[in-house]
């Protein structure tokens, strides 16, 4: 029998048949300079940008990240990769309210200072001591490097807004926990 899920209180042992077809799409951070941010995540990070999307009425903008080897390719035409971009795995979407980059006093909160709420993202590395040379060459500022603290194997970047993003290398993580 294939795993389904791990049992802890809370937890429903089988989804509802409602639920089938599910797909957890994205997740979205603020960013107050969308030019900054789109260079970390798409040089840094080697994401591709499928879709600007810009709402004048309400002053903010979209920007839609996927990973580099996402698989499949996405439709030329823009309104069809819209529609493909919703129905994909593990999107970023960076919003930017427009006019924040102009206030040098603007800051969005990480989530990782008090009080604590969001904590991170992750992306998953084939090679981590590789990755970590690469951000070092790059200036990326480390929250915790794979040999700090007592995690072992686990690094924390951070982006130009001040978001965690853990790395890993699942290999090295197969006895993490009890």
């Amino acid at each position: 029998m294939a795993f389904n899920t791990e049992t802890q209180p809370g937890v429903h042992p089988q989804a509802p048949a409602q639920t089938r077809g599910f797909v957890f799409n994205h997740t979205m951070l603020r960013v107050k300079d969308p030019e900054r941010s789109l260079d970390f995540y798409t040089r840094v990070l080697g994401m591709r940008l499928l879709r600007k999307l810009d709402f004048a009425e309400m002053k903010f903008s979209l920007y839609f990240l996927i990973g580099p080897d996402a698989g499949e390719e996405a439709p030329e035409d823009p309104q069809a990769r819209t529609a493909w971009m919703f129905g994909q795995r593990a999107v970023l979407e960076l919003t930017h309210n427009w006019g924040t980059e102009d206030d040098p006093d603007f800051k969005y909160h990480n989530g990782n200072e008090e009080p604590r709420g969001y904590g991170h993202i992750c992306f998953s590395v084939p090679d981590l001591d590789a990755a970590v040379r690469w951000f070092d060459e790059n200036g990326v500022e480390f929250v915790k490097r794979p040999d700090q603290g007592k995690m072992k194997d686990v690094a924390f970047i951070k982006d130009p807004d001040g978001y965690w993003i853990e790395i890993v290398q699942p290999d090295r993580l197969s006895a993490l926990g009890d």
